[in-house]
């Protein structure tokens, strides 16, 4: 018997739903153990992983931010938020992501397949159910779903390679926060403005939106 994944998400019965639930299951199994013994993941990303939380990413940044003044460095922090992250998440660039990495044969194919071919459209039942035209989704992660933070984790592992020297990115799932270190402040101006520039063109490059109006800049002074 054939089972049409597709009819499924689309039509949802109990059984299916059950069912879809397993189905991404195995699939965030299979790619987290991979990204995990393999050492992938971000060792600076603290949002949906098990063993770490917003503790540890607090710790990390106050002390970055404590041993810089103990040592009279200029010391600043720019603290990012993505508008609707899931939402950003683009199919294509998740799919070269996982290429990237090197998850191939059945394990890739089990995430293409996952994500192609999903339709959606809007009943306005209020409206004498007018309804617009089937709609193919080439982004998002789907609400609600198991899958969905990890597919955000992918999408925002290699930020990381946009560090340089005097410069920490600390990563909550979707906040961003990146601290810049400097002995004088004519590099600190410099770093300040390059890095931000960088994470906006990263940003982007791989379709994701910062909200700029919960996006803050502070420079800690003793």
């Amino acid at each position: 018997m054939e089972i049409n994944l597709l009819q499924l998400i689309i039509h949802p019965s109990p059984y299916c739903l059950h069912f879809q639930k397993f189905y991404e299951k195995v699939i965030y199994k299979r790619l987290f153990d991979y990204f995990n013994n393999n050492a992938i993941l971000n060792e600076h990303q603290y949002g949906f992983r098990r063993a770490v939380s917003t503790e540890n990413a607090s710790y990390i940044l106050l002390n970055g931010i404590l041993t810089a003044m103990n040592s009279k460095q200029m010391v600043g922090g720019i603290f990012c938020d993505l508008h609707k992250a899931f939402e950003c998440i683009n199919h294509a660039v998740l799919l070269e992501k996982l290429k990237f990495y090197e998850v191939s044969g059945k394990s890739y194919n089990l995430v293409k397949s996952y994500l192609d071919e999903r339709y959606q459209k809007v009943i306005m039942s209020y409206n004498n159910g007018i309804q617009s035209t089937w709609a193919k989704i080439k982004q998002g992660a789907p609400q609600g779903s198991i899958l969905g933070p990890m597919f955000f984790l992918i999408c925002i592992n290699d930020l990381r390679k946009l560090s340089p020297t005097g410069t920490k990115i600390l990563l909550y799932a979707d906040d961003t926060s990146l601290i810049v270190t400097s002995p004088n402040l004519e590099n600190y101006e410099k770093q300040i403005n390059k890095i931000f520039r960088d994470i906006n063109y990263w940003f982007k490059l791989n379709q994701l939106v910062l909200n700029y109006n919960k996006t803050h800049y502070l420079q800690f002074n003793m």
